[in-house]
């Protein structure tokens, strides 16, 4: 039996079909059963950062993905709170619930110096990880498209504009989706090799210009591209923190996304994995 952690979300949603067309027997731990559309799985109700429901789910499970993320949702949800804290804490629990692998879905480029809140928590949950008593496989992936093209799309419909955070020319190396999942689902299928890091980083270049342009083309009715300038970008950074902590740190990714080197390095493969440990 393999537990799905975050199986409701973008991810998830691609992940948990692929895990059930390759043979595997699937749980999935989720706040709200409605949004599991997948009527072949086991679902366990409960929130992630409650350890004794984590607990639940994962007994009799031999496999844990770990797919939540905190990047964006209401207050009180935030990468500290789920990619780190909720992370380490089932890592913790995990041996004694029986569980023999863990797959962690980590972040490209994950640090204790990331200038991305997201990624130090990636990190933090990381070395809890390889230092517990059951095997691992860490899975790295570039940022997601659908994820920045939902955000850039969101109002192209009812406010016929798409919006460019800053000015959206600077090359952004995602990946898509279905490619995580297929390199979680290999993970789970074929977890006795042990304690890996895999970097997930097909080079699918885009600027956030190209996503909005592509926004636009696809919109039902006329639409435009409104940037929003970086010293605007800055600003709500911090501004929107106290209201609206989920929008600071898009902005504050955006600001990130927008100045710093966001291409693969050269150390990488440029399909599927850039480093296997092991």
């Amino acid at each position: 039996m393999t537990l799905v952690i975050g199986a409701s979300g973008t991810l998830g949603r691609i992940l948990v079909p692929e895990l059930l067309a390759r043979g595997e027997q699937v749980r999935v731990l989720t706040r709200d059963r409605s949004r599991i559309a997948e009527d072949r799985v086991e679902v366990v109700v409960g929130d992630v950062r409650d350890i004794a429901a984590v607990e639940e789910a994962m007994r009799g499970c031999e496999v844990v993905v770990l797919a939540a993320h905190g990047f964006v949702g209401p207050r009180g949800i935030s990468p500290e709170t789920i990619d780190r804290d909720a992370n380490i804490a089932a890592i913790g629990r995990a041996a004694a619930a029986g569980v023999r692998h863990i797959v962690l879905v980590s972040a490209y480029g994950a640090g204790p110096q990331h200038p991305m809140s997201l990624h130090r928590a990636k990190f933090a949950a990381e070395r809890a990880l390889s230092a517990s008593a059951v095997s691992w496989t860490i899975i790295r992936p570039a940022p997601f498209l659908e994820t920045w093209t939902g955000i850039i799309g969101a109002h192209v419909d009812d406010r016929h504009q798409a919006l460019v955070f800053g000015s959206g020319t600077n090359p952004i190396d995602f990946v898509r989706a279905a490619a995580v999942a297929d390199a979680i689902a290999e993970a789970v299928s074929e977890h006795p090799r042990r304690n890996r890091e895999l970097d997930v980083t097909p080079r699918l270049a885009r600027t956030f210009t190209e996503i909005a342009e592509e926004a636009v083309a696809r919109a039902s009715t006329p639409a435009r591209i409104r940037h929003v300038p970086l010293g605007m970008l800055r600003l709500l950074s911090h501004a929107a923190k106290p209201f609206s902590p989920s929008f600071a740190r898009q902005a504050h990714a955006a600001v990130v996304m927008n100045t710093t080197d966001m291409t693969v390095s050269d150390r990488c493969a440029p399909s599927t994995a850039g480093k296997i440990l092991g």
